[in-house]
C-alpha cells in the first residue's frame, strides 16, 4: 500500500518513521515508566530502522562568544529533528518552550515533543519559524 503524506510538512518521510517508532514504543510499554526507559526503547527502534541519531546530545548556549548555558537534547535525528520525550498526561507549557528554545538557539526547523500518557501517545510537531 502506498503511503499518503502531506506535502506541507517539514521532513515528512523521516517524521512519519519517527512517529511510527514512538507509537510502537507506546504500544509495547504503555504509560508510567521512567523517561529513560522510553529513551532506551526509542533508541532501539532507531537502530533497527537504520535512523542516524545522537542521544543526550550536549548543546551549549553561546552569547557574544561566551558560554552562558547548556542543553541536553533527548535525541537529534539525522542532524535535523529534535526529539524530546516526556511522560504524563498533559503537555506542559515549559516543555513546549524548552523544545522551541532548542530549535531557535541551534537554528533547527523541527522538533517532535512526545508525551507517553495514560491515554496513549500524544505528540506535537514544533516548528521554528524564525
Amino acid at each position: 500500500m502506498a503511503h499518503i503524506y502531506r506535502d506541507d510538512l517539514i521532513y515528512p518521510d523521516l517524521s512519519y518513521r519517527i512517529v511510527g517508532i514512538l507509537m510502537e514504543v507506546n504500544d509495547a510499554l504503555g504509560a508510567g515508566h521512567r523517561e529513560r526507559y522510553y529513551e532506551d526503547a526509542v533508541e532501539e527502534g532507531f537502530k533497527r530502522e537504520g535512523i542516524k541519531y545522537k542521544r543526550q546530545l550536549y548543546m551549549p548556549v553561546v552569547f557574544s562568544g561566551k558560554h552562558i548555558g547548556k542543553y541536553y537534547l533527548d535525541f537529534l535525528v539525522e542532524d535535523k529533528i529534535v526529539i524530546e520525550l516526556k511522560r504524563g498526561d498533559m503537555f506542559a507549557k515549559k516543555n513546549i518552550e524548552q523544545v522551541y528554545n532548542y530549535l531557535r538557539v541551534h537554528n533547527l526547523s523541527l522538533s517532535i515533543l512526545a508525551q507517553f500518557s495514560s491515554q496513549g501517545l500524544k505528540f506535537k510537531r514544533i516548528l521554528n519559524t524564525t
